[in-house]
């Protein structure tokens, strides 16, 4: 919002404050004014001048010779080479020693051999916006109205002794998106007056009744709540008053003529925009405001053709649209210069209705902007009176009797009650009753006694940014001053932070993986549909989540499984020659059990792991080997046992898992009592995926961290440093081929006792030797105990029953 001084001074004194304090002064207070533009761009010594004469230079057929009056005693001979500068013009004239924009002094000089006194000037040449000038001031010299007054400096005639304030908003402060209300938020600040704009007493209107021309109605009454219109008769269009175009060129609007004039200017001093439409365009003068038809057409100002869709506000006159409710009016209906009698509209329009439209057709105005935010509702009527008595009084036309009008026009303001001690303890302020109801008085709030402590202020409808207690809270505290609210020290109890369990369970493994030399990746949530159907193990038979309005057909579903934006990933990397990667995510899985959803779909956290290529680099006397299935299970096996977990409560099974590759690969279970609960899957991918993704051997895990969760401990457990030597046994043990190694490693730590440290399998051997569909199975088992040393005989004793439990679970024989 660009704020004229000189405008705003017309409704509070703004006598001894400069431009620079006022701008510290209301930034200070909450609002940022990014720029302070002075209207005078280094003009001294301009007046306006008449030209009294004009004839050709003698010698240069593009050159005039004019003798100008500029109020200083004698005529000035100026030589000229504007196409448009006539005789009987009142024009700016830079005198002798004068200084423009852009540093440039004017002499007297002389011109192809005539003497020159001076200078007419163009708009440009004054340091103006020519953009903003109306189009037929845009070219050549800038011709002034005839009323204006000869030698008057031409910074008090075009208003450019003037500073601009630029206050950046944020959305919740549309109040200040308007002159009157910049100016109640200056007077708060300032602790002055206002003098408002009294239309009411300014409007004359003549009995002939507007109802009796006009009629309005409203279909669509959620997104239009109040409509009201005035029938102005018999004006006529030309330009507007000097006044009105400086101010709103200042601004940043164009003047146009003064029926479109007088709109902008009180959109910009009131904040409600209006609209006037050329009342004999008008079909039967009867307007309805509805929904847009679907497929349904018009023209807007702009000689567009809008195709209108049915969430669209619309302005119709006859069944057909004459305007987009709140953004931009038709073509059909403009006011031109052959237009006689004016339907004035006001409104208030939904901004949620006024916002889509406004955005789905690319057409943002001053009017949207206001809307998009709510209007002041209580501004409706003032705003047409006032824009009905300025058209009375700048472009002669007869008011109507009566506003014609459908909806709600009252508005309650709100009242809220405020307790004094609050407002104390939440600023840390000692401020008395007197004291907040004094800066209350300065925003035009009232306020009166609820009780002991309590104030009820009563919030205008302008300032619909406050509904809270706490908002007036922060009212007291910015006009008071927040570099006056004094430093305290802070109170009651507090919370020391610290992390969720879950939080420290993934710090930790990132930590741990990224430390042994893994890398994190970000992949998409958004996955292509056909990605969704692998790896779907940790799925439980969900679906995938489809998504409304994906963004392509690769990005349709949310992500069953971590695993394919890995596989993505390595495949990007292995086609740019970084085929040796170590990753791993840390992110969601989303299922759902419907087709369409109606509820919240499920949504778990889980880990992924992939591993490609070798496990170190090629140097002179080692060759690198590539990774495999155990360097994965490993990277598991750390990661579960740094979280705490103890091993004998994680089982790893080869079932082969869906997508993997069937002999490379297994399930990993927590034992739970005597069921088991799946935590994830690892393994080789299957080789039909890895030569579709044209991999080498990829190896890949993912784990739901949700049992993690429950079972990880960051305790800490001490063991005594062995102080007795440890004894071992080696068993070789011949099973059927399908006995997993994993289940006699199990038997063994039931069986063999406590004494039992550790097993290990350290060898698996096949052959004709042992018999069709035989393995041996080498391990090697660890006794010791903390107190005294062990004898042979209770280590083979142990060994014994294990070897026992063995044979009778698995028909294990030992290897001769």
């Amino acid at each position: 919002m660009r704020v004229s001084t000189e405008w705003l001074s017309q409704y509070i004194s703004l006598d001894g404050v400069t431009a620079e304090d006022l701008a510290g002064r209301i930034t200070s207070a909450g609002i940022e004014i990014d720029i302070i533009e002075d209207r005078n761009q280094g003009i001294n010594k301009v007046v306006v001048g008449y030209v009294k004469s004009k004839e050709k230079h003698p010698d240069a057929d593009k050159l005039n010779v004019c003798v100008v009056d500029a109020g200083q005693g004698e005529d000035l001979q100026i030589v000229c080479g504007a196409k448009n500068v006539d005789a009987g013009q009142k024009v700016p004239v830079a005198q002798v020693g004068a200084k423009l924009p852009g540093g440039l002094d004017i002499k007297k000089a002389k011109l192809r051999g005539v003497v020159s006194q001076g200078m007419i000037c163009s708009a440009k040449e004054l340091g103006m916006n020519d953009k903003l000038l109306p189009k037929e001031l845009q070219e050549g010299i800038l011709v002034l109205p005839e009323s204006t007054e000869i030698g008057t400096p031409i910074l008090k005639v075009l208003g450019l002794d003037d500073k601009v304030l630029e206050l950046d908003l944020t959305p919740n402060r549309s109040d200040c998106l308007s002159m009157l209300g910049t100016a109640y938020e200056v007077s708060a600040i300032l602790g002055r007056e206002l003098s408002l704009p009294k239309p009411e007493k300014d409007l004359v209107e003549v009995s002939d009744a507007a109802e009796r021309h006009i009629s309005v109605s409203i279909e669509a009454k959620g997104e239009c709540s109040h409509y009201a219109a005035r029938y102005i008769t018999g004006v006529t269009i030309g330009s507007s008053p000097l006044w009105m175009q400086n101010r709103l060129m200042a601004a940043g609007v164009r003047p146009i003529n003064n029926i479109v004039d007088i709109t902008n200017y009180v959109m910009l001093e009131y904040g409600q925009p209006l609209h006037a439409f050329d009342a004999d365009r008008l079909e039967g003068g009867s307007v309805l405001v509805r929904m847009a038809s679907a497929g349904e057409t018009m023209v807007t100002l702009d000689g567009q053709e809008r195709r209108l869709e049915p969430h669209m506000l619309v302005i119709t006159a006859g069944d057909k649209p004459v305007a987009l409710a709140g953004v931009m009016g038709g073509l059909t209906s403009e006011v031109t210069d052959g237009t006689v009698n004016i339907f004035l509209e006001s409104a208030k329009f939904d901004g949620g209705t006024v916002r889509k439209t406004s955005r789905q057709l690319g057409l943002r105005s001053e009017a949207s902007s206001r809307f998009e935010k709510e209007v002041d509702p209580a501004a409706v009527i003032p705003a047409l009176n006032r824009a009905a008595a300025l058209m009375a009084e700048y472009a002669g036309g007869t008011v109507h009797q009566g506003i014609v009008e459908a909806g709600a026009a009252a508005v309650e303001p709100k009242v809220i009650t405020l307790s004094l001690e609050k407002l104390n303890r939440h600023l840390g302020t000692d401020l008395s009753m007197l004291e907040v109801k004094t800066l209350f008085a300065r925003l035009h709030f009232d306020c009166g006694d609820a009780g002991t402590g309590l104030i009820e202020v009563e919030v205008p409808t302008r300032r619909g940014d406050i509904s809270l207690d706490v908002d007036l809270m922060e009212e007291v505290a910015r006009l008071y001053g927040y570099d006056n609210i004094p430093t305290t020290a802070i109170e009651g109890a507090t919370t020391p932070g610290g992390l969720t369990k879950p939080q420290a369970v993934r710090r930790a493994i990132r930590r741990l993986l990224t430390h042994g030399g893994w890398q994190e990746v970000l992949g998409y949530s958004f996955i292509h549909p056909e990605q969704a159907e692998t790896f779907t193990l940790l799925g439980n038979g969900g679906k995938a989540v489809k998504l409304a309005m994906p963004m392509s057909e690769d990005r349709s579903v949310l992500r069953t499984s971590v695993i394919p934006q890995l596989l993505d990933i390595a495949a990007y990397n292995a086609n740019r020659k970084q085929p040796d990667l170590a990753l791993f995510e840390i992110g969601n899985l989303f299922h759902t059990e419907e087709e369409t959803l109606t509820k919240q779909p499920q949504e778990r956290p889980a880990l992924g792991l992939l591993l490609c290529g070798r496990r170190g680099n090629k140097q002179w006397n080692v060759q690198p080997e590539a990774v495999d299935f155990f360097d994965l299970k490993g990277a598991l096996e750390t990661v579960i046992q740094y979280l705490g977990i103890p091993s004998e409560e994680v089982v790893f099974a080869a079932d082969r898992p869906a997508d993997y590759h069937p002999g490379r690969s297994a399930s990993i279970y927590v034992q739970d009592g005597e069921s088991r609960v799946l935590l994830g899957t690892l393994g080789q991918i299957h080789p039909e995926l890895q030569q579709a993704k044209d991999l080498q051997d990829t190896y890949v895990a993912e784990i739901l961290l949700e049992p993690l969760y429950e079972l990880a401990s960051s305790e800490i457990v001490y063991r005594d440093l062995p102080r007795f030597p440890a004894m071992e046994r080696d068993l070789a043990i011949v099973v059927d081929e399908s006995v997993e190694a994993g289940a006699l490693m199990s038997t063994i730590r039931e069986h063999a006792g406590e004494l039992l440290q550790n097993v290990q399998v350290f060898d698996v051997f096949t052959g004709s030797k042992l018999g069709e569909g035989k393995k041996s199975v080498a391990i090697a088992l660890t006794y010791r105990h903390q107190e005294r040393t062990l004898t042979d005989d209770e280590v083979t004793g142990a060994t014994d029953k294990a070897i026992q439990a063995l044979t009778e679970t698995f028909g294990a024989e030992l290897r001769k």
